[in-house]
């Protein structure tokens, strides 16, 4: 009956409304309005958009590199692609981009197209955004010089430590299974016993992928996940005897970024307690989207089922006060103190499940790490905020780059002798203080003194990227990483390894 009224509404529209309507477009748009009211992550994708929709899982493209979703007619930044333009210059989730090279960028006339149209472009070309950042008064200008936007799943794989491998998995594409094959074999060539899988910031992406990653790490016939619906029946995947790395010890990082794929992932190792997950709660999507193929070649991307993780838990947080609420989550997290003590975080005892050891673990809202670690914000000043926003790291150590690549590499033959020994100079600093005055970014002694390790460290991280590869600028900012320094304690110790996957509460 629902169906037949919208359809006799349609017909009505066309044949006697007053005026010339676009048919196509009120179609569309109730379609959208629709999706709205189900969940946040049902989604309508036009015959134009979808294979654009796809590219940040199976290809390549040019643009500024984010990832974003309309929220009442405004671009709301998900995350900045990791290595990207975006990134470089200080684009952050959350950020809202409420002008485009000087111009209006909200409203009706925002859809996809449009941000397609305004972001996208050749490498190389220049577009300025006017960001909304939190409870910022003012707007903050970026201007970012579009590339070519790196999309590889794997950002980095080296070794840590003696016997210790550390890989960055940045999303769950298409190939990603092969790429983590890939790399495990490499580090296990270079003696890896241990690994250290860092899911921060990993949106998700393919449950097939997620599936075909955790079988590396379980024995056979062990339950990954399942998914399940009102119209889906119970579909359950299990690990087969082809896993590569059962035995090693295992630690998952994860944070507030970590969502879908990486939640099967760090939910799967959880509840079979098969490693530690350390770092903060998780993002918290368990719905699982199905695409339907609309008549003019449009996808509904709709949701179908939830996912499980094996002890039965699904992890979605709840969604019913609306998306724009929804997406407003992790700022309420931070005015809650959640990324500092993990004692402001409450779970019912309803949600309430037990490992293979007999842990205690939730579900309904991510999956909270066995060891919580709090965001590390020593190093941030205004200072340290206006030199990333304003460009001052990415244009001063690209032109130390272009001018020192020869003389660095001769010095340093080896990277691991850079990470050890190339020190940032007062000289440096002082020319960096000369296009910070130049960006008109006001230098604050005071505030360098609180974040002159970062600063360095960052500098330092950056000449290494664009010398070298991304994988080295996480060879250096790893250094100064609390979570990574509580890993590889973790890790090290097989006592208090064991100690820890034993336990009944969270630490």
């Amino acid at each position: 009956m629902s169906a037949q009224k919208m359809g006799t509404l349609l017909y009505l529209i066309e044949n006697f409304y007053t005026d010339t309507v676009n048919l196509d477009k009120v179609t569309e748009d109730a379609i959208v309005a629709a999706l709205k009211e189900l969940d946040p992550h049902s989604a309508y994708i036009s015959k134009k958009d979808v294979e654009k929709t796809n590219e940040p899982l199976v290809g390549s493209f040019e643009g500024i590199g984010v990832t974003f979703q309309l929220i009442r007619d405004t671009i709301t930044v998900i995350g900045p692609v990791p290595g990207g333009p975006s990134e470089k210059v200080g684009i952050m989730a959350g950020d809202q981009f409420i002008k485009i090279d000087g111009e209006d960028a909200f409203g009706k006339k925002v859809n996809n197209d449009y941000v397609q149209k305004h972001l996208r472009g050749k490498k190389g070309t220049k577009v300025t955004v006017s960001v909304k950042r939190g409870k910022e008064k003012e707007l903050i200008d970026f201007e970012i010089i579009r590339d070519k936007i790196p999309l590889n799943s794997i950002n980095a794989a080296f070794m840590m430590d003696k016997g210790i491998g550390y890989i960055k998995l940045d999303r769950f594409a298409q190939d990603s299974d092969k790429e983590f094959k890939t790399a495990m074999e490499k580090l296990q060539g270079q003696g890896m016993k241990n690994l250290i899988l860092d899911l921060r910031s990993n949106s998700g992406g393919y449950l097939n992928t997620a599936i075909e990653m955790v079988d590396e790490f379980l024995k056979a016939d062990q339950l990954i996940v399942y998914t399940e619906g009102i119209h889906s029946p119970r579909q359950e995947w299990r690990s087969t005897d082809k896993g590569t790395f059962t035995d090693g010890r295992l630690v998952v990082l994860i944070d507030e970024g970590s969502a879908s794929a990486s939640e099967i992932l760090s939910g799967a190792i959880q509840d079979h307690d098969r490693g530690v997950v350390i770092g903060r709660r998780s993002f918290g999507k368990g719905l699982v989207q199905r695409p339907f193929n609309l008549p003019d070649g449009s996808v509904v991307r709709l949701t179908t089922s939830r996912y499980h993780t094996p002890t039965g838990r699904c992890i979605q947080r709840p969604y019913e006060s609306g998306s724009e609420d929804y997406y407003k989550d992790l700022n309420k997290r931070l005015e809650r103190g959640e990324y500092f003590h993990a004692d402001s975080i409450h779970f019912p005892d309803s949600l309430k499940y037990k490992t293979e050891n007999g842990r205690t673990v939730y579900g309904g809202g991510g999956i909270m790490p066995d060891i919580f670690m709090p965001i590390d914000t020593s190093f941030n000043s205004k200072l340290y905020t206006d030199l990333v926003r304003k460009g001052v790291f990415n244009r001063y150590t690209v032109d130390y780059a272009m001018a020192n690549r020869e003389s660095v590499k001769a010095q340093y033959p080896e990277f691991s002798e850079f990470n050890k020994e190339f020190q940032i100079t007062d000289e440096m600093i002082n020319a960096i203080k000369e296009i910070a005055k130049n960006e008109k970014v006001e230098w604050n002694e005071e505030q360098y003194h609180r974040s002159e390790k970062y600063i360095k460290l960052q500098i330092k991280a950056m000449i290494a990227r664009n010398i070298w590869e991304m994988q080295q600028y996480y060879e250096v900012t790893l250094t100064e990483d609390p979570t990574i320094t509580k890993a590889l304690e973790v890790i090290g110790n097989n006592k208090e390894y064991k100690k820890i996957l034993t336990n009944t509460s969270y630490k």
